[in-house]
């Protein structure tokens, strides 16, 4: 049996179901779902970088080397493509290095599901021997979403940096991070390839009382060397 149904109530109900994906407080829309890609074509599209696990002795800090810019992509790549560069000399055996960005505008201590998809540009060729550790696997690629801003803190006892979220520890994962892979290009070649990394089962995570969660996205090293990473897209689904 069919059912009929005319055109003007057929795109009532459509909007309708529209509009029960939605909440609004106050002046605010808020969405239960959101999605975007960023490519850093003109800039850093929110991201915001930093370091942790490295001392605060500021005899010590230049030796880590430090950046964070908005760059194009490295040769022999196309470097007309944007990218977020991170690079640092990892003096302690411990370095962390990583970007993060506040999604707002989602419902109030809401629970959410995000599936995040990451190219980045590696030259560390694949099974290389480094000092601590392979300059490819022995840095891991770590992703998490959390409801608080990840920051880096002092932690007074030892005089380092650390983070304010559980990322876990070099290869080990943490509570607000999981490991989604590494920074070996998959080649024998040490120039710069495109790899992507997704994470493999959604992450979980509740947002604050504001509607906001934050994502975050970095490498945990044990390779004693210097990595230089360029991401040059980030695809998030949250629902």
């Amino acid at each position: 049996m069919y059912i009929l149904i005319n055109k003007p109530l057929l795109s009532c109900l459509i909007l309708f179901f529209i509009l029960c994906g939605c909440k609004k407080v106050g002046n605010k829309q808020l969405t239960t779902d959101k999605s975007f890609t960023d490519n850093f074509t003109t800039g850093t599209d929110g991201w915001i970088g930093d370091f942790a696990d490295y001392p605060i002795d500021l005899a010590q800090v230049p030796q880590y080397q430090l950046e964070f810019s908005h760059s194009g992509l490295p040769l022999p790549l196309n470097t007309s493509d944007g990218a977020l560069k991170l690079s640092g000399i990892n003096r302690s055996d411990d370095l962390f290095m990583f970007i993060k960005k506040k999604i707002t505008g989602l419902v109030p201590e809401r629970n959410y599901t995000i599936d995040l998809k990451v190219d980045f540009a590696s030259n560390a060729a694949s099974n290389m021997v480094g000092v601590g550790g392979a300059p490819g696997e022995g840095v891991k690629i770590k992703a998490g979403a959390v409801s608080v801003e990840p920051i880096k803190v002092l932690n007074t006892p030892e005089n380092w940096y650390r983070m304010n979220i559980d990322k876990g520890n070099q290869s080990i994962g943490g509570t607000d991070m999981k490991v989604i892979g590494d920074f070996a290009n998959g080649t024998d070649l040490t120039i710069y390839k495109i790899k992507q990394l997704n994470t493999a089962t959604p992450l979980n995570v509740q947002a604050n009382q504001q509607g906001e969660i934050w994502l975050v996205i970095g490498t945990d090293s044990g390779f004693e060397g210097k990595t230089t990473i360029f991401y040059n897209s980030i695809q998030a689904t949250i629902k």
